[in-house]
């Protein structure tokens, strides 16, 4: 059984990496969860890990993975889980996917550069080669591209050095959307997008980066993170 508190914290990183392909930092989660400190998500993530909920990968700052859900969020199932079929009169299963059909399921997105996650860097370049992504990792309708991340300023929101973001084209955004922003229309950074007044705050998920306000007409949304490819 999970108390209510370690229910709240499953369904609000399930409800999260649904959406954005990572999970909250754990200042999202203490607000989500209306707690005072940090400590208070420390133990509730131990709790969820002990029991099987959650897994933390190793050498990645603070990635968490869904492991499975109780019935209330959606049954015991385990996330991604392939249940087994006890062999009887029943016509047998077909064989698993091949590779072949499984890149056959891919899509070719263009490179179109690196795009900032820390120190500013020039706007997007124009695209330089293509990348292969899963169709199932495209989000809704539209164009998508992708992109190198550089630096590590969105690294407790799991984006690290090196990764290739994919990104759906969009000018809007909701608030803590992580986008694709164009900053008086020369900087390019990925961030986290919030409204404040009528201005715009692209917030970083990493304390050693200030959060940068602007007007709202200084910024520009050029799209949003739909997934997310890392290479070991």
């Amino acid at each position: 059984m999970l108390t209510k508190k370690q229910l709240d914290l499953l369904a609000f990183i399930h409800k999260r990496v649904q959406r954005d392909g990572v999970p909250p930092s754990f200042d999202e989660m203490k607000e989500a969860l209306d707690l005072r400190s940090k400590s208070g998500i420390h133990r509730l993530i131990t709790a969820l890990e002990e029991r099987g909920f959650i897994r933390r990968l190793a050498h990645r700052a603070r990635a968490i993975e869904v492991v499975k859900l109780p019935e209330s969020l959606g049954g015991e199932a385990t996330v991604g889980f392939t249940p087994r079929v006890i062999e009887g009169d029943r016509p047998d299963a077909p064989p698993p996917p091949s590779a072949q059909m499984i890149m056959a399921s891919s899509v070719e997105l263009p490179m179109m550069g690196r795009i900032a996650a820390g120190v500013p860097i020039e706007a997007i370049n124009q695209q330089s080669h293509s990348v292969a992504v899963p169709g199932a990792m495209l989000s809704g309708s539209g164009e998508h591209y992708a992109l190198e991340v550089k630096g590590d300023s969105m690294i407790e929101a799991g984006i690290n050095d090196g990764d290739v973001v994919v990104i759906r084209e969009t000018s809007v955004a909701d608030d803590g959307d992580i986008v694709v922003a164009l900053v008086e229309d020369h900087e390019a950074t990925l961030k986290r997008f919030k409204r404040k007044g009528r201005s715009i705050a692209l917030e970083a998920a990493n304390p050693a980066y200030e959060t940068r306000v602007f007007n709202a007409d200084q910024v520009k949304v050029q799209g949003r993170l739909v997934g997310l490819i890392r290479s070991y």
